[in-house]
């Protein structure tokens, strides 16, 4: 997946967040929906920005970046703890 491309879906996974929590405000989404959807939001904006990581970290090392390839989320989600 090129840069633009990773970009291109955080982009999407933030506008999906932020209509999902409009939609709880207006009491159109269930807040326990609301919720599970937050939380794999999460886990694939984790996977995303991994992503974006290897690919930088390999072209800085001369590597190729289009060999990046996403790592499953259980991997990428507890890097900040």
């Amino acid at each position: 997946m090129a840069e633009d491309d990773i970009f291109e879906r955080i982009g999407a996974l933030v506008d999906e967040e932020h209509r999902l929590r409009e939609g709880t405000e207006r009491g159109q989404v269930d807040p326990a929906t609301e919720q599970d959807r937050l939380a794999t939001i999460e886990r694939r904006l984790d996977q995303c920005w991994d992503l974006l990581r290897q690919r930088r970290a390999r072209q800085e090392f001369g590597a190729d970046p289009d060999a990046a390839q996403p790592r499953p989320a259980h991997e990428v989600q507890n890097y900040r703890q």
